[in-house]
Protein backbone atom coordinates (compact mmCIF):
# COMPACT_ATOMS: atom_id res chain seq x y z
CA UNK A 1 0.00 0.00 0.00
CA UNK A 2 1.30 3.77 -0.70
CA UNK A 3 1.84 6.20 1.94
CA UNK A 4 2.91 9.31 2.12
CA UNK A 5 4.06 11.64 4.43
CA UNK A 6 1.94 14.13 6.64
CA UNK A 7 2.22 17.13 8.58
CA UNK A 8 0.46 17.57 11.26
CA UNK A 9 -0.27 20.23 13.91
CA UNK A 10 0.52 18.75 17.43
CA UNK A 11 -0.37 19.90 21.01
CA UNK A 12 1.79 19.69 23.61
CA UNK A 13 0.59 20.02 26.48
CA UNK A 14 -2.29 21.72 28.37
CA UNK A 15 -2.30 25.89 28.48
CA UNK A 16 -3.34 27.65 30.94
CA UNK A 17 -3.15 31.42 30.37
CA UNK A 18 -2.22 33.41 27.00
CA UNK A 19 -1.63 30.09 24.24
CA UNK A 20 1.41 30.88 22.83
CA UNK A 21 2.65 29.31 18.86
CA UNK A 22 5.17 27.05 21.41
CA UNK A 23 2.29 25.18 22.25
CA UNK A 24 1.69 24.14 18.83
CA UNK A 25 4.11 22.29 17.01
CA UNK A 26 4.69 20.70 13.31
CA UNK A 27 5.61 17.23 13.46
CA UNK A 28 5.32 14.81 10.62
CA UNK A 29 4.46 11.21 10.08
CA UNK A 30 3.33 8.83 7.06
CA UNK A 31 -0.25 7.84 6.03
CA UNK A 32 -1.78 4.95 4.20
CA UNK A 33 -3.48 5.99 0.99
CA UNK A 34 -5.63 3.95 1.02
CA UNK A 35 -8.10 2.53 3.26
CA UNK A 36 -9.72 -0.62 3.85
CA UNK A 37 -13.19 -1.59 1.53
CA UNK A 38 -16.36 -1.67 3.65
CA UNK A 39 -14.66 0.30 7.14
CA UNK A 40 -16.57 3.01 6.60
CA UNK A 41 -13.97 5.33 6.48
CA UNK A 42 -12.84 7.98 4.23
CA UNK A 43 -9.24 9.43 3.49
CA UNK A 44 -9.30 13.25 2.60
CA UNK A 45 -6.63 15.74 1.65
CA UNK A 46 -7.01 18.86 3.86
CA UNK A 47 -7.33 22.13 1.30
CA UNK A 48 -8.14 24.25 4.19
CA UNK A 49 -8.37 25.14 7.67
CA UNK A 50 -10.78 26.77 10.24
CA UNK A 51 -9.08 28.87 12.90
CA UNK A 52 -11.83 29.83 15.32
CA UNK A 53 -11.75 30.58 18.84
CA UNK A 54 -13.67 27.84 20.83
CA UNK A 55 -10.53 25.86 20.41
CA UNK A 56 -9.06 27.69 22.66
CA UNK A 57 -11.25 25.66 25.48
CA UNK A 58 -10.29 22.79 23.90
CA UNK A 59 -6.60 23.17 24.48
CA UNK A 60 -7.21 23.31 28.79
CA UNK A 61 -6.93 20.03 30.27
CA UNK A 62 -10.45 18.35 30.74
CA UNK A 63 -12.44 19.24 33.98
CA UNK A 64 -15.29 17.40 34.96
CA UNK A 65 -17.44 20.38 36.29
CA UNK A 66 -16.57 22.50 33.30
CA UNK A 67 -18.19 21.60 29.63
CA UNK A 68 -16.14 23.21 27.71
CA UNK A 69 -13.30 21.18 28.03
CA UNK A 70 -15.31 18.26 27.43
CA UNK A 71 -13.53 17.51 24.13
CA UNK A 72 -10.03 18.48 25.18
CA UNK A 73 -7.72 17.90 22.67
CA UNK A 74 -4.93 15.25 23.92
CA UNK A 75 -1.64 16.66 24.49
CA UNK A 76 1.10 14.95 21.86
CA UNK A 77 -1.63 14.66 19.10
CA UNK A 78 -2.97 16.38 16.24
CA UNK A 79 -5.21 18.61 17.36
CA UNK A 80 -8.27 18.97 15.14
CA UNK A 81 -11.13 21.13 13.74
CA UNK A 82 -13.45 22.77 10.93
CA UNK A 83 -11.81 22.08 7.77
CA UNK A 84 -12.46 21.89 4.04
CA UNK A 85 -11.39 18.50 1.94
CA UNK A 86 -11.00 16.36 -1.14
CA UNK A 87 -11.75 12.88 -0.80
CA UNK A 88 -8.55 10.78 -1.90
CA UNK A 89 -10.16 7.35 -0.99
CA UNK A 90 -12.92 5.66 0.56
CA UNK A 91 -14.33 2.60 2.28
CA UNK A 92 -17.87 4.15 2.98
CA UNK A 93 -20.60 4.04 0.53
CA UNK A 94 -22.19 7.90 0.39
CA UNK A 95 -18.41 9.18 -0.12
CA UNK A 96 -16.41 8.50 -3.46
CA UNK A 97 -12.83 9.58 -4.64
CA UNK A 98 -13.28 13.35 -5.42
CA UNK A 99 -16.06 14.54 -3.48
CA UNK A 100 -15.95 18.02 -2.00
CA UNK A 101 -16.83 17.76 1.67
CA UNK A 102 -16.53 20.55 4.92
CA UNK A 103 -16.62 19.07 8.60
CA UNK A 104 -14.41 17.76 11.10
CA UNK A 105 -11.06 16.71 10.48
CA UNK A 106 -7.21 16.95 11.90
CA UNK A 107 -5.19 19.72 11.69
CA UNK A 108 -2.68 18.19 9.17
CA UNK A 109 -2.67 17.52 5.84
CA UNK A 110 -4.41 13.92 5.19
CA UNK A 111 -6.94 13.02 7.61
CA UNK A 112 -9.00 9.43 8.31
CA UNK A 113 -12.30 10.16 8.75
CA UNK A 114 -15.45 8.28 9.73
CA UNK A 115 -18.03 10.81 7.98
CA UNK A 116 -21.15 11.69 10.29
CA UNK A 117 -24.29 13.20 9.34
CA UNK A 118 -24.69 16.66 10.36
CA UNK A 119 -20.70 16.84 10.87
CA UNK A 120 -19.46 16.31 7.93
CA UNK A 121 -21.00 17.82 4.61
CA UNK A 122 -21.19 17.30 0.92
CA UNK A 123 -19.72 20.58 -1.04
CA UNK A 124 -22.62 21.11 -4.14
CA UNK A 125 -21.82 24.73 -4.39
CA UNK A 126 -18.89 24.98 -6.41
CA UNK A 127 -19.20 28.29 -7.74
CA UNK A 128 -18.07 29.96 -4.58
CA UNK A 129 -14.90 29.99 -3.52
CA UNK A 130 -13.57 27.04 -1.22
CA UNK A 131 -12.71 28.55 1.52
CA UNK A 132 -16.09 29.90 2.19
CA UNK A 133 -17.03 26.54 3.92
CA UNK A 134 -14.61 27.36 6.40
CA UNK A 135 -16.99 31.06 7.08
CA UNK A 136 -19.71 32.07 5.33
CA UNK A 137 -20.75 28.66 3.70
CA UNK A 138 -19.83 27.01 7.05
CA UNK A 139 -19.91 26.36 10.31
CA UNK A 140 -19.44 30.23 11.31
CA UNK A 141 -22.23 30.69 8.70
CA UNK A 142 -24.63 28.74 10.20
CA UNK A 143 -23.49 30.06 13.59
CA UNK A 144 -24.37 33.63 12.62
CA UNK A 145 -27.43 32.93 10.81
CA UNK A 146 -28.97 30.24 13.75
CA UNK A 147 -27.74 32.98 16.79
CA UNK A 148 -29.58 35.74 14.56
CA UNK A 149 -32.87 34.57 13.27
CA UNK A 150 -33.93 31.61 16.28
CA UNK A 151 -32.07 33.33 19.15
CA UNK A 152 -32.45 36.97 18.82
CA UNK A 153 -36.06 36.82 17.32
CA UNK A 154 -35.26 39.85 15.07
CA UNK A 155 -37.67 42.55 13.54
CA UNK A 156 -37.78 45.23 11.40
CA UNK A 157 -36.41 48.47 13.63
CA UNK A 158 -34.44 46.48 16.55
CA UNK A 159 -31.44 48.36 17.24
CA UNK A 160 -28.73 45.52 17.04
CA UNK A 161 -25.40 45.80 18.51
CA UNK A 162 -22.28 42.92 17.64
CA UNK A 163 -19.17 42.79 19.30
CA UNK A 164 -15.90 41.21 17.97
CA UNK A 165 -17.95 42.46 14.76
CA UNK A 166 -15.20 42.30 12.30
CA UNK A 167 -14.68 38.34 12.80
CA UNK A 168 -15.95 35.27 11.16
CA UNK A 169 -19.49 35.66 12.60
CA UNK A 170 -19.98 39.19 13.46
CA UNK A 171 -19.19 40.28 9.70
CA UNK A 172 -22.29 38.17 8.91
CA UNK A 173 -24.92 39.46 11.89
CA UNK A 174 -24.05 42.76 10.93
CA UNK A 175 -25.25 42.19 7.37
CA UNK A 176 -28.56 40.17 8.40
CA UNK A 177 -29.45 42.49 10.75
CA UNK A 178 -28.93 45.41 8.08
CA UNK A 179 -31.20 43.13 5.71
CA UNK A 180 -33.74 42.61 8.40
CA UNK A 181 -33.94 46.56 8.31
CA UNK A 182 -32.39 46.93 11.40
CA UNK A 183 -30.27 49.76 12.79
CA UNK A 184 -26.78 47.66 13.85
CA UNK A 185 -23.76 48.92 15.81
CA UNK A 186 -20.37 47.19 15.81
CA UNK A 187 -17.16 47.25 17.41
CA UNK A 188 -13.98 46.24 17.20
CA UNK A 189 -10.36 46.28 17.61
CA UNK A 190 -8.48 48.84 15.15
CA UNK A 191 -9.67 51.52 12.78
CA UNK A 192 -9.00 49.47 9.78
CA UNK A 193 -11.38 46.70 11.53
CA UNK A 194 -14.02 49.93 12.45
CA UNK A 195 -13.63 51.14 8.81
CA UNK A 196 -14.53 48.07 7.30
CA UNK A 197 -17.67 47.43 9.11
CA UNK A 198 -19.36 50.88 8.30
CA UNK A 199 -17.55 51.08 4.43
CA UNK A 200 -17.69 47.25 3.59
CA UNK A 201 -20.54 45.47 5.45
CA UNK A 202 -22.69 48.29 5.86
CA UNK A 203 -23.24 49.06 9.95
CA UNK A 204 -24.88 51.79 10.56
CA UNK A 205 -21.59 52.77 13.12
CA UNK A 206 -19.13 51.42 14.91
CA UNK A 207 -16.39 52.12 17.56
CA UNK A 208 -12.79 50.87 18.49
CA UNK A 209 -13.02 49.41 21.87
CA UNK A 210 -9.36 50.06 22.56
CA UNK A 211 -10.01 53.63 22.09
CA UNK A 212 -12.92 53.73 24.43
CA UNK A 213 -12.43 54.82 28.00
CA UNK A 214 -15.96 54.42 28.83
CA UNK A 215 -18.03 51.10 27.04
CA UNK A 216 -20.93 52.19 28.81
CA UNK A 217 -20.70 55.85 27.43
CA UNK A 218 -19.99 54.45 23.97
CA UNK A 219 -22.86 52.56 23.79
CA UNK A 220 -24.70 54.77 25.05
CA UNK A 221 -23.88 56.91 22.42
CA UNK A 222 -24.28 55.03 19.88
CA UNK A 223 -28.02 53.76 20.98
CA UNK A 224 -29.51 56.26 22.86
CA UNK A 225 -32.59 54.55 22.75
CA UNK A 226 -30.96 51.32 24.38
CA UNK A 227 -30.46 48.31 22.63
CA UNK A 228 -32.88 45.65 21.82
CA UNK A 229 -30.35 42.52 20.63
CA UNK A 230 -27.15 41.90 21.51
CA UNK A 231 -25.15 39.52 19.43
CA UNK A 232 -22.42 38.48 22.28
CA UNK A 233 -19.25 37.60 20.92
CA UNK A 234 -16.94 38.68 23.82
CA UNK A 235 -18.06 38.61 27.38
CA UNK A 236 -16.43 40.78 30.23
CA UNK A 237 -17.00 44.36 30.68
CA UNK A 238 -18.44 44.77 27.24
CA UNK A 239 -21.07 42.27 27.88
CA UNK A 240 -21.29 44.35 31.68
CA UNK A 241 -21.67 47.82 30.10
CA UNK A 242 -24.44 45.97 27.09
CA UNK A 243 -26.73 45.16 29.81
CA UNK A 244 -26.48 48.12 31.45
CA UNK A 245 -27.40 49.82 27.95
CA UNK A 246 -30.37 46.93 27.52
CA UNK A 247 -34.02 48.04 26.56
CA UNK A 248 -36.76 46.00 28.19
CA UNK A 249 -37.48 42.94 26.75
CA UNK A 250 -34.23 42.50 25.12
CA UNK A 251 -32.56 39.75 23.72
CA UNK A 252 -28.81 38.60 24.00
CA UNK A 253 -27.50 35.65 21.86
CA UNK A 254 -24.19 34.08 24.11
CA UNK A 255 -22.41 33.13 20.95
CA UNK A 256 -18.82 33.31 22.60
CA UNK A 257 -17.01 35.17 25.29
CA UNK A 258 -13.09 35.50 23.28
CA UNK A 259 -12.09 37.98 26.03
CA UNK A 260 -12.41 35.28 28.83
CA UNK A 261 -10.73 32.34 27.00
CA UNK A 262 -7.51 32.61 28.52
CA UNK A 263 -7.66 34.11 31.60
CA UNK A 264 -6.57 31.82 34.68
CA UNK A 265 -9.70 34.04 36.58
CA UNK A 266 -12.60 35.12 34.19
CA UNK A 267 -14.10 38.37 34.97
CA UNK A 268 -17.20 38.73 36.77
CA UNK A 269 -20.35 40.11 35.44
CA UNK A 270 -21.61 42.87 37.65
CA UNK A 271 -25.09 43.86 36.57
CA UNK A 272 -26.71 40.65 36.29
CA UNK A 273 -29.34 41.97 38.52
CA UNK A 274 -31.00 44.07 35.20
CA UNK A 275 -32.06 40.97 33.19
CA UNK A 276 -34.44 40.99 36.16
CA UNK A 277 -35.91 44.16 36.31
CA UNK A 278 -35.55 44.84 32.36
CA UNK A 279 -36.79 41.12 31.64
CA UNK A 280 -33.73 40.44 29.44
CA UNK A 281 -33.88 37.25 27.88
CA UNK A 282 -29.85 35.88 27.42
CA UNK A 283 -29.68 32.38 25.51
CA UNK A 284 -26.60 30.51 24.69
CA UNK A 285 -26.48 28.30 22.02
CA UNK A 286 -24.36 25.90 20.10
CA UNK A 287 -24.28 25.74 16.41
CA UNK A 288 -24.15 22.07 16.89
CA UNK A 289 -27.29 21.79 17.76
CA UNK A 290 -28.64 23.21 14.75
CA UNK A 291 -26.76 21.73 11.48
CA UNK A 292 -30.01 19.76 10.56
CA UNK A 293 -31.01 23.06 9.39
CA UNK A 294 -27.75 23.31 7.07
CA UNK A 295 -29.89 23.12 4.06
CA UNK A 296 -32.10 25.86 4.99
CA UNK A 297 -29.64 28.12 5.87
CA UNK A 298 -27.90 27.50 2.35
CA UNK A 299 -31.21 27.96 0.75
CA UNK A 300 -31.35 31.08 2.53
CA UNK A 301 -27.94 32.67 2.04
CA UNK A 302 -26.87 30.96 -1.47
CA UNK A 303 -29.12 33.92 -3.67
CA UNK A 304 -28.12 36.94 -1.15
CA UNK A 305 -24.20 35.74 -2.30
CA UNK A 306 -25.25 35.39 -5.79
CA UNK A 307 -27.12 38.94 -5.67
CA UNK A 308 -23.88 40.74 -4.09
CA UNK A 309 -26.32 41.29 -0.53
CA UNK A 310 -23.52 40.25 1.56
CA UNK A 311 -19.88 40.60 1.61
CA UNK A 312 -17.12 37.98 3.21
CA UNK A 313 -13.48 38.67 4.08
CA UNK A 314 -11.39 36.88 4.67
CA UNK A 315 -7.39 36.84 6.42
CA UNK A 316 -5.52 33.78 4.90
CA UNK A 317 -2.51 32.01 6.15
CA UNK A 318 -0.60 30.18 3.90
CA UNK A 319 0.94 26.50 4.25
CA UNK A 320 0.43 24.42 7.32
CA UNK A 321 3.53 25.91 9.13
CA UNK A 322 1.60 29.20 9.43
CA UNK A 323 -1.11 27.41 11.67
CA UNK A 324 0.18 28.00 15.01
CA UNK A 325 0.64 31.41 14.68
CA UNK A 326 -2.96 32.12 12.77
CA UNK A 327 -4.43 30.30 15.40
CA UNK A 328 -3.02 32.39 18.48
CA UNK A 329 -3.62 35.31 16.67
CA UNK A 330 -6.86 35.40 17.29
CA UNK A 331 -6.62 35.63 20.60
CA UNK A 332 -4.57 39.20 20.01
CA UNK A 333 -7.03 40.62 17.53
CA UNK A 334 -4.26 40.09 14.44
CA UNK A 335 -6.85 38.82 12.09
CA UNK A 336 -8.73 40.86 10.14
CA UNK A 337 -12.23 38.79 8.99
CA UNK A 338 -11.92 35.10 8.78
CA UNK A 339 -9.16 33.30 9.90
CA UNK A 340 -8.47 30.75 7.65
CA UNK A 341 -5.37 28.61 6.57
CA UNK A 342 -4.47 27.10 3.07
CA UNK A 343 -3.24 23.58 3.65
CA UNK A 344 -3.23 22.99 -0.17
CA UNK A 345 -5.21 25.12 -2.91
CA UNK A 346 -5.28 22.01 -5.29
Amino acid sequence: MATTINKQVVLLDYVTGFAKESDLVITSTTIDLRVLKGSMTALVKNLYLSCDPYMRNRMRKPDPLSPATAQSFTPGKPISGFGVSKVIDSGHSDYEEGDLIWGAVGWEEYSVITPIPNLHFKIHHTNFPLSYYTGLLGMPGMTAYVGFYEICTPKKGDTVFVSAASGAVGQLVGQFAKLMGCYVVGSAGSKEKVDLLKNKFGFDDAFNYKEEHNLIGALKRCFPEGIDIYFENVGGKMLDAVILNMRPHGRIAACGMISQYNLKNPEGIYGLSLITYKRIRIEGFNCFDYFHKYSEFLEFVVPYIKEGKIKYVEDVADGLESAPAALVGLFHGKNVGKQLVVVSPS
